[in-house]
């Protein structure tokens, strides 16, 4: 970390009940949109990459007053986001193209997005 210039900190907090399902979800970035004011979430999704074991720990959470729908709209969101992603960090359009196909898919079976009018 010699390249380090400045460091910043992210706070997930998460509410449980009595069987351990979360019920709120607050986090905080010092550098976030609302700077280091706390927001609420229904959802996260936190994907790690540790470079000594070159495995890839996740932690999925939901609140249960989430509801589909806006699951769907989560996921579809997550998926255009990877696409994007995966695009900028290895340029095969190919690729980050079929991502976006299957983003596109999704989003219209959910109905996130209106399925193209083929007449």
């Amino acid at each position: 970390m010699s390249d380090v210039v400045k460091t910043s900190t992210i706070t997930i907090r998460i509410g449980l009940d009595a069987e351990k399902m979360p019920t709120a979800i607050d986090w905080q970035a010092e550098d976030g949109p609302s700077g280091p004011t706390s927001r609420s979430c229904k959802a996260m999704l936190l994907a790690l990459f540790d470079e000594e074991t070159m495995d890839t720990f996740k932690i999925d959470l939901w609140t249960k007053e989430m509801k589909v729908s806006e699951m769907d709209r989560f996921f579809y969101q997550n998926l255009k986001s990877m696409a994007d992603t995966y695009f900028r960090a290895t340029q095969n359009t190919e690729l980050a193209n079929e991502m976006q196909k299957f983003a596109q898919y999704f989003g219209e079976e959910t109905e996130i997005i209106p399925k193209p009018d083929n007449n």
